[in-house]
């Protein structure tokens, strides 16, 4: 038998290895891309485009609630590497003055006793970035938003400068250490999530992304569920939104948990 007649689709065997073949794919497909999706509890589809798209990797779509709230501001402050990175002593002296009215929330060293973000060596186009998207109202608060509203460029720009001078301390109320979780190193290819510390890594940060160690983690779990629930809007090109939507809940909680243990590095962020 010549190899044309064997691969031949008169040949009864080809036939029978190319539907074999087939019937393989397909069951793997409806498996993969279906059952499996669905097959986990915590994980909640919109339909079944939307489990085909995140078994596959791809960003889920917004939900019905974000599309209601489509005409909402969003964040239009554009940041670089270079984004306020040599305050002047002026500007950072002129922040310190202002930041006598965040002292309430952030602590009078930048450091909170409550559960309101540390601001002490936070990176200064991070601060410089919500502060103004509180002001646009791409970020809404009930406290900072009426505090950001009357802020002018200038004066955004010196508690940046300010905050950022001052060294990172270690948290009033550090949690137990505990050691990095699969989502904070690996993330979860098949749904979309990126590793947490491709961006908010110590070694090497995405410019607007924040240092998250040592942070509350009633506040960190608190704004992953707002970015999930598209209760917060104002990360840039929604990659917050994306990442959050496909975590599961136990997920959001081992990210908060563990950046919550982790002491923050004692050091200034900016000389």
């Amino acid at each position: 038998m010549s190899a044309r007649e064997l691969f031949s689709l008169r040949n009864p065997h080809t036939r029978l290895a190319a539907g074999v073949t087939l019937i393989v794919f397909l069951l793997s497909a409806v498996g993969g891309f279906i059952l499996l999706p669905y097959a986990q509890p915590e994980l909640k589809f919109s339909g079944l485009w939307d489990a085909i798209c995140s078994s596959a990797g791809v960003p889920r779509g917004t939900s019905s609630a974000e599309n209601a709230k489509a005409g909402a501001p969003v964040s239009t402050v554009v940041l670089t590497s270079t984004t306020l990175a040599r305050p002047s002593q002026q500007s950072i002296g002129r922040g310190a003055t202002l930041a006598q009215r965040c002292a309430i929330c952030h602590g009078p060293t930048g450091i909170s006793r409550a559960d309101s973000p540390n601001l002490a060596g936070q990176y200064a186009a991070v601060i410089y970035k919500q502060l103004a998207d509180f002001r646009s109202g791409a970020r809404v608060n009930a406290v900072m938003t009426p505090f950001a509203d009357n802020l002018t460029d200038q004066e955004i720009a010196d508690l940046a400068a300010y905050y950022s001078y001052l060294p990172r301390l270690p948290a009033y109320h550090p949690e137990p250490q505990l050691q990095p979780t699969r989502i904070v190193v690996y993330g979860a290819p098949t749904r979309g999530i990126a590793p947490c510390g491709s961006c908010h890594g110590s070694l090497d940060n995405k410019t607007g992304s924040p240092w998250l160690e040592g942070q509350s983690v009633v506040y960190l779990k608190a704004q992953l569920e707002a970015f999930a629930f598209g209760q917060r809007r104002n990360d840039i090109s929604a990659q917050m939104r994306n990442v959050a939507r496909a975590m599961t809940p136990a997920e959001i909680d081992e990210a908060a948990a563990y950046y919550a243990s982790q002491p923050a590095e004692v050091v200034k962020a900016v000389e």
